[in-house]
């Protein structure tokens, strides 16, 4: 009888040592960690490397898409989604501004370039008294294209404009160029009758431009004073210090992005957090 009860506490004991392994085991599985990442669009190539990489430390990255840039705050201040990607500083501040969104920048990402093009002359030496000038004539865009013409040497701005200057701002036009003002999306059917364009990325690739072969002056991060313009991820403001989504940025901020950049957008995108 005493060894009918021994053998019991010994299965007992197996039994429980058995259920304790297999609780391990599922803790083990909910430490892996599923991060949801809003983004715009379907042209999302770059976060492939990152997802890969952080496959390797038991990190899901999920891209949730939207159609509209009206949702992904909304979406990440009300937790649906743990990161969003899709916006710039300028446009991130006013959203916070506007709606009272408890979120911030976690890292950064890109600046869109906006590149020097011509179908007339092959290089900027080349420019002429009174030659036309074609800019994309909204506040933002038409602000960016007069500082990508003041790093081209072109035109000087008052510094006081900062990183948002109006045609009212050019302080020196040594060539007397002639700005032709229009919307962003015609700047490119411009270019046969002015002598360059400050074309907008998506425009000149939607136009079979290479961005990054194609321009005879290219945009730089190096060019703005501040951040308005550069692209970043954004987290609720109590998750900044989570190191799940810090492993996040880090696995984006990488030459294998860079490359994405390079070849899938041609050049379109630019490396913001080296700068």
């Amino acid at each position: 009888m005493r060894k009918l009860k021994k053998l019991g506490v010994l299965a007992l004991g197996f039994t429980l040592a058995f259920a304790v392994a297999g609780c391990a085991k599922k803790d083990e599985k909910k430490e892996n960690s599923v991060v949801k990442v809003g983004v715009v669009g379907e042209s999302n190539e770059m976060w492939d490397p990152v997802i890969e990489e952080l496959k390797k430390e038991g990190i899901e990255v999920q891209l949730v898409t939207f159609t509209d840039y009206n949702t992904p705050n909304a979406a990440l201040d009300g937790g649906e989604v743990d990161l969003n990607a899709f916006q710039h500083y300028a446009y991130l501040n006013k959203e916070k501004e506007n709606y009272g969104y408890k979120i911030d920048s976690i890292g950064d990402t890109f600046i869109s370039a906006m590149n020097i093009y011509s179908k007339k002359i092959t290089k900027l030496s080349e420019i002429k008294e009174g030659d036309k000038v074609a800019v994309p004539n909204d506040a933002t865009n038409e602000g960016r294209a007069l500082k990508v013409l003041e790093a081209a040497a072109l035109i000087e701005l008052n510094p006081d404009a900062g990183d948002s200057p109006e045609v009212k701002d050019i302080t020196a036009n040594p060539f007397n160029l002639e700005l032709v003002e229009v919307d962003a999306a015609n700047v490119y059917a411009l270019l046969p009758d002015v002598t360059i364009a400050v074309i907008n990325c998506n425009y000149a690739l939607d136009n079979g431009l290479n961005p990054g072969k194609d321009a005879l002056f290219q945009d730089s991060v190096s060019i703005y004073e501040g951040k308005n313009y550069v692209n970043l991820i954004a987290a609720r403001t109590e998750d900044l210090e989570n190191e799940v989504f810090k492993k996040v940025v880090k696995a984006y901020q990488s030459d294998a992005v860079k490359e994405v950049y390079a070849d899938t957008f041609k050049g379109s995108y630019l490396a913001a957090w080296e700068e």
